[in-house]
């Protein structure tokens, strides 16, 4: 997926699974301390500023880290903070700066110490225009220039090399996570020019802090991680080598891991996980939650609002009644059940069920019900008057395209039952399947009317880049979804509030979304995962599937 610099998303799939690339690589009982994972495609950079896909995320992962780092927490459905490079930390009493003790045992791979002036560099480039990072934009607590550039003598006080205080902008509502981002070597990216960050040769032969060290890139074949440990993240039963083998196919992946050649594999069909289920030295586990599939409609009428910044309903689906007969319309629980096999649950809006604490559980999904559809187009104003089977209101015709990304069986399964469905209640289709890069291309360029994709929820949650009224602050309110109401709530959801105060907030968001039904959404999709089942200590969770594989261990 193509990305803005604005964009706070990261959305796209991880995969697992090895082949030869070496001599020997594939012979287990050589290496018995090793995980082989398969990937998909290369990553294309190893730089934490600029990994935007999932791949790029979990090899950044073992090679760079930041000053917190984050477990998700089952029982409360939300994430918790614990120390990474910093040691602990104190907030001042009024949450307006924080001072941090930070470990003085890590090192860079080239073996000088992580200091302070580490996390300092990594902030101000992460925020600097000029480098174009993908976290470009996603701080709001910091002191800023005009160009929302961190100030560093606002924002920074050095104590001593291992003792750091931050401080915040005033009236801000700042948190942990406002101090998570990744901290890459000062004295190896200082000397690069700040608009040559993204082609610097050090984005390939990487100086880093983390749990692996990077050996050997294979490119379009593998890349060869080793345990540092001198880190203080590796423990004696951890993992020694990780492998991350490129196959494109992913049948080819499939039969590796059932050849045993494998040790991982992430983003199994539904239809293979039944049958893998079946092997006694496989584990196969569903990763539940963060991503839904849906269908965006049109709010307004982007036409207009393109010429002269005139906000008028769509022809089409301007009306809350219209957009909720059309999920009335549409089956959604027969997709989910043939393609894909219950692995997922069909969603009533954009906060997953796994957040337990802001999930309104109240809500029951719209059923699939065509005469309830038929009754809100017809008060609508829509009725098919020449007796051509298709529906129209006044000299508008309700016939439309159907964008979605091509090479996605489970959304080429979806499109053709969606079709049918809503042909049964008088409104045509035509179905456009594009290549997933144009596909994105023209979403973020507003091309379209009507869509299916899908998208990976934040974490945390960020409703402000979806769903505000202002389109300036919410880059992916690509509906154009208007609603005042909701703009307030988001808007007190970032102020200093009770749990309480904020439970209710989240429930009456998601009871107003599902009443103006912007979207159709279908159902969250679990990303299925498949192992060997001697790697222990596996945790799969909404923070992913490969997430701390340090803590991995062989059983032996």
């Amino acid at each position: 997926m193509l990305f803005k610099k604005h964009s706070k998303l990261f959305f796209t799939v991880l995969f697992f699974i090895s082949f030869i690339f070496l001599a020997g690589c594939s012979k287990k009982t050589e290496h018995p301390n090793r995980v082989v994972i398969g990937i998909s495609s290369d990553v294309e950079t190893i730089n934490p500023l600029f990994a935007f896909n999932i791949s790029e995320g979990y090899v950044n992962e073992l090679l760079f880290i930041s000053l917190v780092q984050h477990n998700w927490n089952s029982d409360l459905g939300e994430m918790d903070s614990s120390p990474m490079l910093a040691k602990d930390w104190q907030w001042s009493e009024d949450s307006s700066s924080i001072t941090f003790n930070l470990r003085d045992d890590v090192k860079w791979s080239d073996g000088k110490s992580v200091t302070a002036e580490d996390v300092i560099f990594s902030l101000d480039v992460a925020t600097d225009p000029k480098i174009e990072s993908r976290l470009y934009g996603f701080y709001k607590n910091y002191y800023f220039d005009n160009e929302e550039h961190v100030d560093i003598k606002k924002t920074f006080e050095v104590i001593n090399p291992y003792k750091l205080k931050i401080k915040f902008k005033p009236h801000s509502n700042p948190s942990l996570f406002d101090v998570d981002f990744p901290i890459i070597a000062k004295h190896i990216f200082e000397k690069i020019g700040r608009k040559d960050f993204q082609t610097a040769d050090e984005n390939f032969n990487p100086v880093s802090c983390g749990a692996y060290i990077l050996t050997k890139w294979n490119k379009n074949q593998s890349l060869i991680f080793k345990l540092n440990k001198e880190s203080f993240l590796a423990g004696p039963n951890s993992i020694e080598e990780i492998v991350f083998k490129i196959i494109p196919d992913y049948n080819s992946r499939l039969l590796q891991l059932q050849n045993g050649e494998i040790d991982y594999v992430e983003d199994i069909k539904p239809d293979d996980a039944v049958k893998l289920r079946k092997s006694d030295n496989i584990i196969v586990a569903p990763l539940s939650g963060r991503e839904y599939d849906y269908i965006a409609w049109s709010n307004i009428d982007k036409e207009i609002f393109k010429k002269n910044r005139k906000i008028l309903p769509h022809k089409l689906f301007g009306s809350k009644s219209v957009r909720q007969a059309l999920t009335y319309s549409i089956n959604r629980k027969e997709i989910l059940e043939q393609f894909c096999y219950n692995f997922g649950q069909l969603s009533v809006g954009p906060i997953a069920p796994i957040f337990k604490s802001t999930y309104n559980a109240d809500l029951t999904p719209y059923e699939f019900n065509p005469a309830k559809a038929k009754e809100l187009l017809k008060s609508d104003g829509w009725k098919d008057k020449n007796g051509d089977g298709i529906i129209e209101k006044g000299n508008v015709v309700f016939s439309f395209d159907l964008y979605f990304p091509s090479g996605n069986p489970r959304r080429s399964f979806a499109a053709s039952i969606i079709k049918n469905n809503l042909n049964a209640v008088g409104i045509n289709v035509n179905l456009v399947a594009l290549e997933t890069g144009d596909f994105f291309s023209r979403l973020f360029d507003n091309g379209f009317e009507a869509w299916m994709a899908g998208w990976s929820i934040a974490l945390p949650l960020d409703l402000k880049s979806f769903w505000y009224s202002d389109f300036k602050v919410a880059p992916f309110n690509f509906q154009g979804y208007i609603n005042k109401e909701a703009d307030r709530i988001i808007d007190r959801l970032n102020e200093k509030i009770s749990s309480v105060e904020k439970k209710k907030l989240f429930f009456r968001f998601q009871e107003i979304i599902y009443q103006d039904q912007p979207d159709t959404f279908l159902y969250w999709i679990d990303n299925i995962t498949a192992h060997n089942s001697s790697i222990k200590n596996v945790k799969i969770n909404p923070l992913g599937a490969i997430q701390k594989c340090w803590e991995w261990s062989i059983e032996k």
